[in-house]
Formats: C-alpha cells, sequence, structure tokens
C-alpha cells in the first residue's frame, strides 16, 4: 500500500512538472524560410522599440535602456545613431525633469509634420519605480529647427504614482495615450492642454494573460510572470474608432467621441466599449488609410492584417522577425523595427541578453498608403 501511495505521489508530482512547464511554454513551429520581398532598411548597434520615418525618408527610433544608460531618442543614418535633438535631452536630470528625457518608450510623425516623442515617465512597468512629475511628458520637435517647439507635462491626478505614459496616436485636437503602468488610457486636449483617464482597470484594458515570444512566457527580472495592460492603440482614419489592447490581447474599440468629452463620467465612457477581435501576444500595430491594422505577433516571427470587419490574414513571416515592436507606414512600404526585447533581461528573469547585434530595421513593399491621422 505504502508502495502504492509513493507511486500515486510520483506520478501527480510528475504531472504538475508537465503542467507548469506547459503554461512557461506553447507548442510554436517558428519559421525557417526566408520572404525574399523582406528588404533590410537599418541597422543600430542598441536594442530600440520603435521607429518613424519622415516624408523625406528620415528614419528616427526609440531605444530602450534594457542595456544601461544611453540615449533615448536617436536619428539613424547608415547603422549609426545621433541623439535627438541633443545629447542634453538624453541626459536625465531630475532637477529638470521637464527638459531632459527619463525613458523615452514611443515616437511618431504627427499630421502636422512634426515628430512626436512619449516620455513614459517611470523607468519600467511593474517594476517598483513611481511615476515623475514633469518626467512624464509628450514632446514635439521640429526636425527642421531640431528644436522642442512644445511640450505637454503630466501631472496627478491623470498621472497615478504607477503610471508609465507608454504610446501616443493622434486625432484632430486630441492625443490618446496608453498607461499599462496604471492601466487605463490618458485623453490629452492638444488645444488647451486639459487632460483626463478613462477605461481605468477596465476588463477590456487588463491583461488577462500572459505574453509568450517564440513559445516562451515572458518574466521580470525579478522572477514574477511579465504582464501588460493597455498598451497598443490605433485611431480609424476617418477618426471615428480608436482600437486598443493589452499586450496578449484581445482588441477592443471604442468610438472616439466618446473619449474627448471630459464632461462624461468614466463609468459612461467605459458603458461604450466593445471587443473587437481576438488577437495574440504583440509587439506593435500601425494602421493604413483604408483602415487595416497591422500587429505583430511575437509568438510567430510573423505580422498579421485586421480589416475593418475583423478579418485576420498573414501578412508576412519570417524567422528575422523576432519581436516586431511599433511599426509605421509610409508610401508603399511597411517598416518593423526588430527589437527582440524577448532576449533581454528585462524579459527572461534577469539572465544574460542574448541579442544579436546589430538589431535590424526592416521595410516590406506593399500597395497602401498611411493614415491621414498619422502624417501627410
Amino acid at each position: 500500500m505504502k508502495s502504492r501511495i509513493k507511486l500515486a505521489s510520483l506520478l501527480a508530482a510528475m504531472v504538475t512538472t508537465c503542467q507548469v512547464y506547459a503554461l512557461d511554454r506553447l507548442p510554436v513551429e517558428l519559421p525557417t524560410q526566408q520572404d525574399s520581398r523582406l528588404q533590410q532598411a537599418e541597422t543600430s548597434p542598441r536594442v530600440w522599440n520603435g521607429v518613424t520615418v519622415s516624408p523625406e525618408g528620415r528614419i528616427f527610433a526609440s531605444l530602450t535602456q534594457s542595456e544601461g544608460e544611453g540615449p533615448q531618442l536617436v536619428e539613424v543614418k547608415n547603422g549609426q545613431i545621433e541623439s535627438w535633438p541633443d545629447e542634453a535631452w538624453n541626459r536625465w536630470e531630475s532637477l529638470d525633469p521637464a527638459h531632459h528625457f527619463l525613458h523615452v518608450n514611443a515616437l511618431r510623425f504627427g499630421p502636422d509634420g512634426d515628430l512626436w516623442v512619449m516620455d513614459a515617465g517611470n523607468k519600467g512597468i511593474g517594476t517598483g519605480d513611481k511615476a515623475v512629475e514633469k518626467g512624464a511628458k509628450l514632446v514635439r520637435i521640429n526636425i527642421q529647427q531640431r528644436k522642442v517647439v512644445a511640450s505637454y507635462l503630466f501631472s496627478a491626478p491623470t498621472l497615478k504614482p504607477e503610471s508609465y505614459l507608454d504610446d501616443v496616436r493622434f486625432n484632430g485636437d486630441f492625443a490618446y495615450i496608453t498607461d499599462p503602468g496604471a492601466v487605463g488610457l490618458v485623453v490629452l486636449n492638444l488645444k488647451t492642454g486639459q487632460s483626463w483617464r478613462v477605461l481605468d482597470n477596465h476588463p477590456l484594458s487588463i491583461d488577462h494573460q500572459p505574453i509568450y515570444a517564440d513559445g516562451k512566457k515572458l518574466f521580470l527580472r525579478d522572477g514574477r510572470e511579465k504582464r501588460v495592460g493597455l498598451d497598443q492603440l490605433e485611431v480609424s482614419p476617418d477618426g471615428k474608432w480608436l482600437y486598443y489592447q493589452a499586450i496578449p490581447g484581445p482588441m477592443a474599440r471604442i468610438e472616439t467621441r466618446y473619449l474627448n468629452d471630459a464632461s462624461l463620467s468614466e463609468q459612461e465612457v467605459a458603458r461604450h466599449t466593445q471587443k473587437f477581435v481576438e488577437t495574440w501576444s504583440t509587439g506593435g500595430t500601425a494602421i493604413d488609410a483604408e483602415g487595416n491594422i497591422y500587429a505583430s505577433d511575437i509568438n510567430t516571427r510573423s505580422v498579421k492584417r485586421i480589416t475593418p470587419q475583423g478579418d485576420i490574414s498573414t501578412v508576412v513571416q519570417d524567422p528575422r522577425l523576432v519581436w516586431i515592436d511599433a511599426m509605421w507606414i509610409s508610401q508603399g512600404q511597411l517598416w518593423m523595427p526588430s527589437a527582440q526585447i524577448n532576449r533581454t533581461p528585462a524579459t527572461t528573469a534577469g539572465k544574460p541578453s542574448t541579442v544579436a547585434y546589430p538589431v535590424k530595421l526592416y521595410r516590406l513593399n506593399l500597395p497602401i498608403q498611411p493614415s491621414p491621422r498619422d502624417h501627410q
């Protein structure tokens, strides 16, 4: 009888082990065949998490701080990086947070042709760091003058202690900013400077499942499971809809008229959200002039297209597309930065980096045009 009990205990332990393993890994077949349509456009000696391209073809990138301190906003030329708008902005100064970058997390050209930069105001999500008032800011740079021409600073109650202002999209006089740190959405009136929060900890804002990349679950440096709520967002070309999702999905949407009305209660705004489509662990998105959303699948090294009707198809899959982060669409081209975030200590429980340098920026020729909500 004792031997049977021991055997049963051993089998139970084996089953438990298998279950844990299955949760930490998913059965994924990674691509092995390179797609000949994919072109390497640029390289960087540091990890990036987003790129944007001017109508003239100038490439700007936001660099993560996973490798330690260094420039955060750069122009990329022939594999070399140059701090923008200058070295001073890229050196953090706690005594003057409004004029120095703390943690640049996103950038894009706006409809006005200026370069807009999102400083998260916090060093990480779920790391225990606190948001810094005046460190959290949306900065507008005229690239011809190489000069900051406007800056929107965020403070309480819009900025919460755990806030991490992540990414931004524009819609006329309004900007929408995701906050996966405090899990919500920030709405900014660009004319008045007024900002407010909506969708805080809403069921369609929070993360419901783990993040997987290349079949492996991601973990913070301290060993905790990495979870990221409301992160990606896109505005439809006509400005009617805001699409958004936590990194692991699903994708939701809401009519922007409910976001733009500061007089509405958060409960009233939340009432108008709707689930749009089931998605996947996504590194970054982009939207074209027809309203098609391009969303990377960091688990299968691919980029998928989601039509306005919710139909899904694969645009490209290639072994080189390791964690495609924030993408960009220019005339006839989809730009895809391979960020390799899943190879950094920040997502592998502190294990040594396995990033393959230099990191790459790819582009794919497609019959697409940029959304007018992005740039002209």
